[in-house]
This record gives C-alpha cells, structure tokens and sequence, in this order.
C-alpha cells in the first residue's frame, strides 16, 4: 500500500461552494501503485471568479478539457512542477484529471516525464490519433465521473503491458528509498543504498525528470509536512516542521512559501 499521498490546495483549504467544486476519486486496486487519485474539477463564472492553486506533488497529469471545442485539444499531459501556480478562473470549466505517480507514468506516456519539461503538452503529440478518440469517449462520458472512470481505467490496463527499460527499475528503487525516507534521504544515501555512484544517481533523476533527487526529496519531504499538518494534530506548527525534517523555522518558512505561495498560517488557520 502506498504511503505517499501528494495534496493539492483544494483538499486542504475546502472552502468551496456552487461555483466551484473539487473531487478526488481513488483509481481501482491494481492501479493503486500507479495512480494517486482522479479528480475533477467544475467552475461556473456566471456568478463568480476563483483563484486555483496548485502545488507541486512530484506527479505527472493527463487533463481532459470536457467543454473543449475540438478533440484534438480536449486533453493535454502536464509534467513535475517545481513551485507552485495559480490560475485565475474567469471562464467555466469541467476538468477531469489522472494523477500519475511520477516514477510509475512510463507505461502509461511512453516517454521518459522529463520530456514534458514541466509544461503541457497535447495528449495528441504522445498517443498521436488514439487521443483524439479517447478525448472524444470522455466527453461522451462526462455526465458520469464513474463512467470517465471506467472508460480511462479500461485503456490504462491496456497499457500495463509495456515493459519498463532497466533503468526504470532502478529509478523506481531510488523513489522507494525517498518515499520510505519521507524525503529525508541525502543523495549521497540515496547512492549507497543504490550502489551506484552520486552522480550516476543525478544523471539517472535528470535523464527520467528533468530534476536531481535532492529536488524531488524536497517535494516528498513537503508534501509528507502536508500530510502532517492536514490530520489535524495537536502538535505546533514548529514542531511539525522539527518532525518532517525542518530543523530551521526559517528554511521552513521558506520552503512552505516556495512550493505554496502561502505561509502556513495562512493555509491552516
């Protein structure tokens, strides 16, 4: 069973209302080591504007646009952030979303999560004419998130059959390490328990990524905070941070606000 579990905004701040609405929905069992989660997101503006944030959770999305206006644009992969965005909703949307586990995507993508540089590319530019048609099945499907399930459930198991290369075996060795470490692991650590040497191990992150280890530790080591501050603790926000590795209320501060944009008085009041 997986212990990482990345949070987003929505889930921790719910202030939400008839306008705007944000679900997350848990994938099927044998997808579970792959999928973090669906989710949707509904915004109507005929009465309102939202400021979404989004933080980074060290995963890779594909983001159906349900409202669209062709199939060649209805959905679109987005890879790892490294600080977080805000987008000023001033249009309605429908959003449906798979959140890929960042180490576990290549079956899914085919290509390595550094090729997607942190940005979005069309679903199209990787499942060439299978996307038009898959977008155009989830469109047909969007009265039910349960029937988007199903249907996007149904081509992910297809998928399943791609053999990961070597090195992918070894990159998902190294996550294991960091997810058990809660990010807490050195990437000389990282390296021992590897066997391999450090800059074996950065090369390794660069070339799947597009970031060193470090970089994706400080993301796990966030979001497991995240995890600690959202369960509602009795504990101070000091000495959640002493817990999750923030040994410097100042480095924590910093940290908080990079990858959120928020303090965390602001977020958990």
């Amino acid at each position: 069973m997986r212990t990482y579990l990345p949070l987003q905004p929505p889930m921790l701040e719910p202030v939400q209302g008839s306008s705007y609405r944000y679900r997350e929905y848990l994938p099927d069992k044998a997808l579970q080591p792959y999928v973090a989660c669906y989710w949707t997101v509904e915004f109507d503006a005929s009465n309102d504007r939202k400021l979404h944030r989004i933080i980074p959770d060290g995963c890779v999305d594909i983001i159906f646009d349900l409202n669209a206006p062709s199939f060649s644009k209805g959905a679109m992969l987005a890879g790892l952030m490294a600080s977080y965005e805000t987008m000023d909703l001033t249009e309605s949307c429908f959003s449906f979303g798979i959140r890929f586990f960042s180490d576990q995507a290549w079956p899914f993508i085919g290509y390595s999560v550094s090729e997607l540089s942190g940005n979005a590319v069309s679903l199209e530019d990787v499942w060439g004419a299978e996307a038009g048609l898959v977008v155009e099945r989830v469109q047909e499907a969007a009265g039910s998130v349960q029937a988007m399930i199903g249907l996007v459930e149904s081509i992910l198991f297809g998928k399943l059959g791609r053999l990961p290369y070597p090195e992918h075996q070894l990159l998902r060795s190294a996550m294991q390490h960091l997810y058990a470490s809660r990010g807490l692991l050195s990437v000389r650590t990282l390296a021992e328990k590897l066997s391999y040497s450090e800059r074996t191990v950065r090369r390794m992150f660069r070339k799947e990524f597009g970031m060193g280890p470090k970089e994706i530790a400080s993301i796990i080591q966030f979001q497991n905070l995240l995890q600690e501050l959202h369960k509602g603790a009795s504990l101070r926000f000091s000495d959640t941070a002493i817990k999750s590795g923030y040994y410097d209320q100042p480095h924590f501060i910093h940290m908080f606000k990079r990858f959120y944009g928020l303090t965390p008085h602001q977020v958990f009041k």
